[in-house]
């Protein structure tokens, strides 16, 4: 229902086929964006505008609320796309109700906002020099990691679950508590390269050391683990010592490029994202020589799909401006030429992109319910906001199918 501030409705004849009725004339910026969100499908929602009229636009059951205070976002967006969007939300230029549903309908409907999803390219210049110039060169990496990853343990310990794992849970039944679904990740992923007792584990990018205390006490493996980050590090190695498998692993701050030496089997979860299409080659052909003859490597990436690829590795998203900068996500297809090139191929995969789409969920409430703890931390409002645009973009990108997550898994050709 369209309604005017006073609660009357607009009657339909007032309405163009595409435009709601306003009080006043548009700005060009809003009628652009007004049309997009008329031709919406699969959903609609209710837009209130600053002048406090109410408008639902697109098809379909209502999905959520946007409210936005200033109209000047109007601008934003088509000058600055999906960043400029996140930017007014974490300014506090706009509002929902339900943000991951708002966020998911816009992802489903990409093709007809794809003007405000992308922007204007040469407002958008600056953003694609930043990012280029937060390149993972080891130097480059070292930065852009501590810039997440060391925002603290304490922070992330308010909304992460027991197992302290950041990457995406893997549900073995539905009803399933989000702890047993973390864990069910690592273990397949260790049950998919046939992880044996005493055998040697390189993990690239080993978190808190949740998938090494895993493969150490339930498959008695060995389990060599490389960071980036000083706080995963500390928490990873008192993590070991705690829990009794100090003497099967070992954690150590290096860059998976100056590693050496060869071992039974490789993991490396979620770690892909955050090389950059640059140095993927360089990533692959180090999988490759690590990895001893008949061993095999399980590689969890999150990818975009195939034919956004192409215009999104030229592009650069709110991820890569604000959340992992210098990171790229690999196509499927990126991801087989890649490793093929390395002389590696897939022998096994498995997606489950919504059950990220439900992890992601899970850490949103979670992080929400912490927000006093947050904020006790030293981290301000716009921090928050920004977590939770990040949280929910990320939810609505998996429910949209516009990403998945894999486990993939490789070997040597012909092995």
């Amino acid at each position: 229902m369209n309604a005017r501030s006073d609660g009357s409705v607009i009657n339909a004849a007032e309405l163009s086929p595409t435009l709601p009725a306003l009080r006043r004339k548009p700005s060009r910026a809003m009628r652009l964006l007004l049309d997009m969100l008329a031709r919406i499908e699969g959903g609609s929602l209710l837009l209130r505008l600053p002048d406090g009229s109410s408008h639902l636009l697109g098809s379909g059951p209502q999905a959520a609320t946007l409210t936005l205070h200033d109209e000047a976002v109007f601008g934003r967006i088509l000058a600055a796309g999906s960043i400029g969007f996140a930017e007014a939300f974490m300014d506090g230029a706009w509002e929902t109700d339900h943000l991951p549903a708002l966020l998911t309908l816009l992802a489903q409907n990409r093709a007809v906002l794809e003007r405000a999803i992308h922007g204007n390219a040469l407002r958008l210049a600056g953003h694609w020099l930043w990012h280029r110039l937060r390149a993972n060169t080891r130097r480059g990496s070292k930065k852009n990691i501590e810039a997440h990853y060391d925002l603290g343990n304490d922070f992330y310990r308010l909304w992460l679950d027991r197992t302290m794992s950041y990457s995406s849970a893997l549900w073995p039944t539905p009803d399933a508590s989000f702890e047993e679904a973390q864990l069910e990740k690592y273990r397949h992923a260790l049950r998919s390269i046939g992880v044996q007792p005493g055998q040697h584990i390189l993990e690239i990018g080993c978190g808190w050391g949740g998938l090494a205390e895993v493969a150490c006490k339930e498959f008695g493996a060995r389990v060599s683990g490389v960071t980036l980050s000083h706080e995963q590090l500390a928490w990873a190695r008192e993590r070991a010592e705690r829990e009794g498998f100090a003497e099967r692993a070992e954690f150590k701050l290096c860059d998976y490029r100056d590693l050496t030496g060869q071992y039974d089997h490789i993991v490396s979860i979620e770690m892909i994202e955050a090389v950059g299409e640059a140095f993927w080659p360089s990533y692959f052909a180090q999988l490759r020589a690590l990895l001893k003859p008949g061993g095999r490597a399980v590689v969890q990436a999150i990818t975009i799909d195939n034919h956004l690829f192409a215009h999104y590795r030229k592009d650069v998203d709110f991820i890569q401006r604000y959340i992992f900068p210098g990171g790229m996500l690999p196509s499927p297809e990126v991801f087989h030429a890649q490793s093929a090139k390395a002389g590696l191929q897939s022998v096994a995969e498995r997606a489950f992109g919504l059950d990220y789409a439900r992890t992601l969920n899970e850490w949103l409430q979670r992080f929400n319910a912490q927000l006093d703890a947050v904020h006790a931390q030293g981290f301000d409002a716009r921090f928050v906001r920004m977590w939770q645009f990040y949280l929910g973009y990320c939810e609505a990108g998996f429910r949209a199918r516009n990403t998945d997550v894999w486990q993939y898994v490789l070997s040597h050709h012909g092995a």
